[in-house]
């Protein structure tokens, strides 16, 4: 085994993209989805001139919090991430137009992943990493948009960017920088590091 039984990691999501990184990597853990109002959090971040780097940073703290204060001992972690394009901040897109106005406001142009990771302990920020990969997108035509909406389906308003990199999304792009699982959803390499450091992985 690689991991230790002790302590038990939570990760506190409803994303599946970060629970397939960690099953991916071998990690045995608990999912718990915590309820956090993420809406007021961007807006003061953004009132007051905050990076979205620092935003996501917050919402993943509030996240593994949320879970952390009922599970004693345990490692929760959290993440968050927001999109960045020439200093607009986008959100998952709540129906397909949203996501085709999305793309279209996407298309050619390059954009940043602001993407945090927090992990709590018995009330403790006991570490969190960022990383902020870009990724560009081609100039793709109105009759490829179409297709892929259509293919996509409802895949596409469970991302930030309306796109899974992992699945057909990848036909979208002619560029992309940056760590994988970053841009996925969460600074993994960091993670396996701190978890090696803490002796809950082996070294």
């Amino acid at each position: 085994m690689l991991q230790r039984e002790v302590p038990r990691l939570i990760l506190a999501s409803g994303s599946a993209s970060r629970r397939a990184l960690l099953e991916a990597a071998g990690l045995c853990f608990e999912t718990r989805i915590p309820d956090v109002d993420e809406a007021p959090v961007k807006a003061a971040a953004l009132a007051g001139g905050a990076e979205a780097e620092d935003a996501a940073l917050i919402l993943a703290e509030r996240k593994a919090e949320r879970i952390a204060r009922d599970e004693l001992g345990a490692l929760v972690v959290g993440a968050d991430q927001i999109l960045v394009c020439e200093g607009v901040w986008f959100d998952k897109p709540p129906d397909i137009a949203a996501a085709r106005t999305q793309l279209e406001s996407l298309r050619g142009r390059t954009h940043r992943l602001a993407t945090a990771a927090v992990c709590m302990q018995d009330g403790q920020r006991v570490w969190h990493a960022v990383a902020s990969p870009r990724l560009t997108m081609r100039p793709f035509s109105a009759d490829f948009l179409d297709s892929y909406l259509l293919a996509e389906g409802e895949h596409v308003l469970g991302s930030v960017g309306s796109y899974r990199l992992e699945g057909p999304g990848v036909h979208l792009f002619e560029q992309v920088t940056g760590e994988h699982a970053a841009i996925l959803g969460l600074p993994l390499l960091a993670l396996l590091d701190f978890l090696r450091q803490q002796g809950v992985l082996l070294a």
